[in-house]
């Protein structure tokens, strides 16, 4: 029998290294502008000012600073509001010009991943429409959900390889009115918020050097289409993704290791619809406790509605049961908008999260019961009517 330490050792320095000549497949931007020369679909192209990342085996990818159209997250907007208000506060912390659109649809890869109900022509058209409608008022697409981030590139990949599947969506479209439209680049909000982590730093308010953070790296964010997600051989020498890692470290976090980085957080689409028990075993088990043990954090970061929730919602079972958990868990955008000076309940909706965070706030310099009598008194002026939203001026924290 292997010793378990040894098992531990051989975890924390797994390797999946492959030259970087060699990507698995092709460049998708040369077959993308070839199919558009060829009349079967319309670019729409990285808006300037960009910033320039690179992704695992070496290739540019293209961030848009701003004129980006945010396509939300249908589990942030129902389970972690602040997850994605703290994408927006961060937009206009900067000034840059953003929509938030009305018109955006679920990306439903509930159903392309969990229930197998739905099919290739109807997954695609409904990626596609969203595309357009962004293309429409000519602001980019950045998405929030880091599943809506792996479904939409490998319906890419489907389109790009299948003439039958792209004349099927176009057919569709076309009953719908809307051209095809497919982005350049494929860009994840975290993938924004990792571009600007050097803008974050220069502006940070929020000593962060006193916090140990743990990084759970999203399943579809880095192992689908892995080529086509940011490395930087800085960070653990380019075999894990520089997301997160590289935001926190920026703002002066301590980044502990863990033995079990790589495993899912337990979410994994199936596993939580039809057997919730194994999800939350696996969530607190595999991943809190692990992380516990092993690096003693003070708080999770990641970057993917799932995780979030469920490493965070999960724990209040195990503790039930006796079981050593109790870490607050984060979006990388929350720890940005902290850095910046923004209201944990005002801006960052942490009373949302089940796991008590009070104590990760006062290790930031944060007086949680003072910060929440202010929440409330800016709820009595939006039930009284004196205020109609919370203005820029009370998202301070």
């Amino acid at each position: 029998m292997i010793p378990s330490e040894t098992l531990v050792k051989q975890a924390k320095d797994r390797q999946f290294v492959q030259d970087p000549n060699k990507a698995p497949t092709e460049d998708i931007h040369d077959i993308i502008f070839q199919l558009e020369k060829e009349g079967e679909w319309e670019v729409q192209r990285v808006p300037e000012p960009y910033m320039e990342v690179k992704t695992k085996y070496g290739r540019i990818k293209k961030i848009p600073i701003e004129k980006t159209w945010h396509h939300k997250s249908c589990g942030q907007c129902g389970h972690i509001p602040g997850y994605s208000t703290s994408i927006f506060w961060l937009n206009r912390k900067f000034g840059y010009d953003y929509i938030d659109p009305s018109d955006q649809t679920s990306c439903t890869a509930w159903n392309y991943y969990a229930s197998a109900t739905s099919n290739a022509a109807a997954q695609a058209a409904v990626a596609m429409r969203n595309f357009a409608a962004a293309a429409e008022t000519g602001y980019y697409p950045l998405i929030h959900c880091g599943t809506s981030f792996g479904h939409y590139k490998e319906t890419r990949m489907q389109l790009i390889h299948s003439a039958e599947l792209r004349r099927q969506v176009r057919d569709i479209l076309a009953r719908l009115g809307k051209k095809f439209v497919i982005p350049e680049e494929i860009v994840h909000y975290s993938e924004w918020v990792h571009a600007m982590r050097d803008k974050i730093k220069e502006n940070q308010v929020r000593d962060m050097s006193m916090i140990r953070a743990t990084v759970h790296p999203a399943c579809h964010y880095h192992k689908l289409i892995t080529e086509d997600v940011i490395y930087d051989p800085e960070i653990y020498g380019a075999q894990r993704t520089a997301i997160i890692t590289g935001t926190l470290q920026a703002i002066g976090v301590d980044v502990a290791d863990y033995s079990t980085w790589y495993d899912c957080c337990g979410f994994g689409f199936r596993h939580i619809l039809v057997s919730r028990d194994f999800s939350r075993s696996f969530a607190t088990q595999r991943k809190i406790e692990v992380m516990k043990k092993e690096a003693n954090p003070d708080v999770v970061v990641t970057h993917d509605t799932g995780c979030v929730t469920t490493l965070d919602q999960s724990q209040f079972a195990a503790k039930a049961h006796g079981h050593e958990v109790g870490v607050p868990v984060l979006s990388d955008s929350q720890m940005a908008a902290l850095a910046l000076g923004a209201h944990p309940y005002k801006v960052l909706q942490m009373h949302w999260h089940n796991t008590d965070n009070t104590g990760l706030l006062a290790k930031m310099g944060i007086d949680p019961d003072k910060a929440w009598a202010e929440f409330e008194k800016a709820l009595e002026k939006l039930k009284d009517g004196s205020q109609q939203y919370l203005t820029w001026e009370d998202t301070d924290g």
